[in-house]
């Protein structure tokens, strides 16, 4: 959800990319202390040890096109996020693409379990380059969200301006979140008064 949202609104009808430049994907990763250990700020574009440049760039937008047309495919025949709904990749390229970012990294199950505290599951990596491990880390994280449970929530957001998927926390939620929902109602209020001023709402039965 994390990489699907780094495309968002700018609150006034324009769309923005947190990953549209090397400085913005470095700080988008920089936040994602979950993916590698330790991962912290080394240099103007580093993060820990990895470096990042164009190319690991262009390959996170590459894994984020990936998930956002299987967010797509989810949610359909519901409309997609209008953000690229135009130019979504093809579902049967993503899962390729997807699957092989995944596979990069080679790694093993391992059992952690400290002695005051309750045994975890972790992987072991045989990869050493960081960049590889980031790629696939959010590739298999992409993988675990997509056939889970919380698969069956995702939405997209179609109130006003926004171009947000979203995990449905109840059975009623249409929209991301509370201003999302303001914005739509204030649309539709909007949309029924301009009708009947112009007679063009709809036909009597």
């Amino acid at each position: 959800m994390e990489l699907a949202s780094t495309i968002r609104h700018d609150g006034d009808g324009g769309v923005l990319d947190d990953l549209a430049t090397v400085e913005g994907a470095a700080r988008w990763i920089r936040r994602q202390s979950g993916l590698l250990s330790p991962l912290a700020p080394a240099g103007k574009h580093d993060v820990g040890e990895l470096v990042v440049d164009e190319e690991l760039r262009d390959t996170v937008i590459g894994v984020r096109r990936a998930v956002r047309a299987l967010f797509a495919r989810v949610v359909s025949p519901a409309p997609p996020s209008p953000a690229d709904a135009h130019r979504l990749m093809p579902a049967e390229e993503a899962l390729t693409l997807l699957n092989a970012a995944a596979a990069r990294e080679p790694v093993a199950p391992q059992l952690l379990w400290p002695a005051e505290g309750l045994p975890a599951a972790g992987l072991l990596s045989a990869e050493g380059d960081p960049r590889v491990r980031l790629v696939a880390a959010l590739a298999r994280d992409a993988v675990d969200f997509l056939s889970g449970p919380q698969r069956e929530r995702l939405r997209a957001c179609h109130a006003p301006r926004c171009v947000r998927y979203f995990i449905r926390s109840h059975g009623r939620q249409e929209w991301c979140k509370p201003s999302c929902g303001n914005r739509a109602r204030v649309a539709r209020h909007y949309g029924r008064t301009r009708d009947a001023a112009t007679g063009e709402g709809p036909a009597p039965r």
